[in-house]
């Protein structure tokens, strides 16, 4: 099958109703394609949910995995217990189910099952740009089961399937909270924002549409050009301070991204993180101050991957998305990335920007 092949297909995501899930769902639904959602959470999206098939259940659980394999031609596995999770939760449902939806989509003969997986692979590099054949060490729970996951995936390419496995930079756009609604919430209430160190590291970030465009393009393309790893990331990025910056101009307000001493505000956030008073984890604070990006020429070259968003169209456009959709969510909170984190003590510091 080609790029140009435009048969209608059905897909199933699991993790149907999370931020990926949803964006994905539309994008296959625009292009004619049929969707299966298979999530623990529920899918209320008002704009698509009479079209498509939910299949609510645990990807821990092989008869829910079943259930929604009926029909599939291909599989996208973005489901995943994210870093905020408790450590086994994290493990059964990376790991564990993971190597459920294998043994799932093997036995049901689907065309070819794309594995989300993440940049966490990496660790805390020591070097730049990252490249699919560096070594990959995961920090803390969610990293070490990404890692096995990956693991897992490349077993089963060894039975046959085509397991393309994606390892995207964090992405971002409508839908999406989590870490980055403090930064849009600081901005909207005209709030000057820290950044920890300078700011003058390069840390790239993805677009979730351009995201959604590579996973077409691992289901679409012919077999044996995708059945590989591939890390996706925005091609256009500056630093942190610049990237970020981008937002608080566009709020409006003359506030300005704040450099603070990166050691003793690491030392703080572990001590925080140790009594449960901050959202900010140790992946998200030990890399917030260093370069962090990845290679996208393979994907280039070979999926002919172009990506269209920069860093700061991708910011600007979740931070007018967040604007807008204020009145859904202003009373959530969670760990997930559909919700925005509880800020905790951080909030207290918000007096101070």
């Amino acid at each position: 099958m080609s790029d140009q092949d435009t048969t209608s297909k059905t897909y199933m995501i699991t993790g149907g109703a999370g931020f990926l899930g949803i964006n994905l769902t539309r994008f296959l639904l625009n292009r004619g394609h049929k969707v299966t959602s298979l999530d623990l959470a529920d899918f209320d999206y008002a704009d698509c949910k009479d079209k498509v098939r939910i299949v609510t259940g645990d990807i821990r659980n092989r008869a829910d995995v079943d259930r929604a394999m009926e029909g599939v031609d291909i599989v996208v596995h973005t489901a995943a217990a994210l870093p905020l999770y408790k450590a086994e939760d994290i493990y059964s449902t990376d790991l564990d189910g993971t190597r459920t939806v294998m043994e799932s989509a093997l036995a049901h003969n689907v065309e070819r099952a794309i594995h989300i997986s993440s940049t966490a692979v990496y660790g805390i590099p020591d070097h730049h740009p990252l490249l699919e054949t560096d070594k990959l060490h995961g920090v803390g729970p969610y990293g070490e089961a990404k890692v096995k996951a990956e693991e897992v995936c490349a077993g089963f390419r060894e039975k046959g399937m085509c397991v393309p496995i994606i390892r995207p930079k964090s992405f971002i756009g409508p839908e999406r909270l989590g870490v980055f609604a403090l930064l849009y919430d600081w901005a909207k209430d005209g709030k000057g924002f820290p950044m920890i160190g300078n700011g003058r590291n390069r840390y790239q970030l993805l677009d979730v549409e351009d995201l959604c465009d590579a996973i077409y393009l691992c289901a679409t393309l012919e077999r044996d050009k995708v059945d590989d790893v591939f890390n996706i990331g925005a091609r256009e990025f500056k630093t942190m301070r610049e990237d970020y910056q981008a937002v608080l101009d566009d709020a409006g307000f003359g506030k300005r991204i704040v450099g603070t001493p990166a050691g003793p505000v690491i030392w703080t956030l572990r001590f925080l993180e140790l009594l449960n008073l901050s959202p900010l984890y140790k992946w998200v604070y030990e890399t917030a101050c260093e370069d962090s990006f990845v290679s996208i020429e393979k994907a280039e070259k070979i999926l002919g991957y172009n990506p269209k968003f920069s860093n700061q169209d991708a910011l600007i456009r979740n931070y007018r998305w967040y604007l807008e959709h204020l009145d859904d969510f202003k009373n959530a909170s969670g760990v997930s990335h559909r919700v925005p984190w509880k800020q905790g003590i951080l909030k207290v510091f918000k007096i101070f920007f």
